[in-house]
């Protein structure tokens, strides 16, 4: 089988419909996916609806999104209940957060003479959107005409180092472990920064971390034996996907794919 298990959409900060995802999918050849929104399971009963009849296999999932010692810290949540009320409160308060973090930002912008209203974010958006997030004021930014293409708008005003940059004020990453069990999934940690894999994977195993992400496109086969001698000291699980969003000249839904011998345990994990 080939599988990506880490893809976004219009749900959360991706630029195609949860429908498209699916399409795409299938044009790409894979026999399953799972849909890895930002704080949401939303476009999961989309991407399933989509999929019906066709050789598609839809995972339910979600990236929750924490902080740890200034890194951004995404645990996967493979095989959720995406209406449970862990996964809807979750949802609730992320869409809070960021709603009041994009107010901010967009506050700071108009101290620099660049106004965008809150509205021109939301159109940008689009009406699939369960939270915004920085690409949704990069295309604001494009269409209001103060950058010509989103790289730029990140790059003069809204990257990390940007003067209109807004931290977002996010849980513990224990949190977001405990979240995706109390809403019956299995947490994996999403891309882990190589200075943080060491120090926190063993707070993180401990509060019930079953595996990490080991298989991803901009992977050195150095750093895919890294993590998977990490996953083997500490019993987890392995996972892999493109983290596909979608953008502009990226490659294609199935130009980068796993197989179930590399992410079966997982799949067994899930039942499937």
């Amino acid at each position: 089988m080939r599988l990506d298990l880490h893809l976004h959409s219009t749900a959360s900060d991706g630029l195609c419909s949860p429908a498209t995802v699916v399409e795409k999918a299938v044009q790409g050849r894979l026999d399953v996916i799972a849909l890895t929104d930002h704080d949401t399971a939303a476009g999961v009963p989309r991407a399933r609806a989509a999929a019906r009849g066709l050789p598609l296999h839809v995972i339910a999932a979600v990236e929750a999104s924490s902080t740890w010692r200034g890194h951004d810290i995404h645990v996967l949540g493979y095989f959720v209940d995406p209406h449970a009320p862990a996964m809807r409160g979750h949802a609730e308060r992320a869409k809070r957060l960021r709603t009041e973090r994009m107010k901010e930002m967009l506050r700071r912008l108009g101290e620099l003479g660049v106004e965008v209203a809150f509205e021109d974010v939301l159109e940008a958006a689009g009406p699939d959107r369960e939270s915004l997030a920085r690409p949704h004021l990069a295309r604001a930014l494009v269409e209001t005409g103060h950058v010509q293409a989103v790289p730029e708008a990140f790059v003069r005003f809204i990257g990390d180092d940007g003067p209109a940059f807004v931290p977002t004020r996010l849980q513990e990453p224990q949190e977001a472990v405990a979240m995706i069990l109390e809403a019956g999934g299995i947490p994996v940690w999403a891309h882990p920064p190589d200075e943080a894999l060491e120090p926190l994977l063993p707070t993180l195993a401990d509060a019930g971390l079953r595996g990490l992400e080991a298989y991803r496109p901009n992977h050195r086969p150095d750093q895919v034996e890294e993590r998977l001698r990490w996953a083997r000291r500490y019993g987890l699980l392995v996972s892999g996907g493109s983290d596909w969003h979608g953008y502009e000249h990226g490659p294609e839904v199935g130009a980068f794919y796993v197989t179930s011998g590399e992410v079966g345990e997982l799949l067994e994990a899930g039942g499937m």
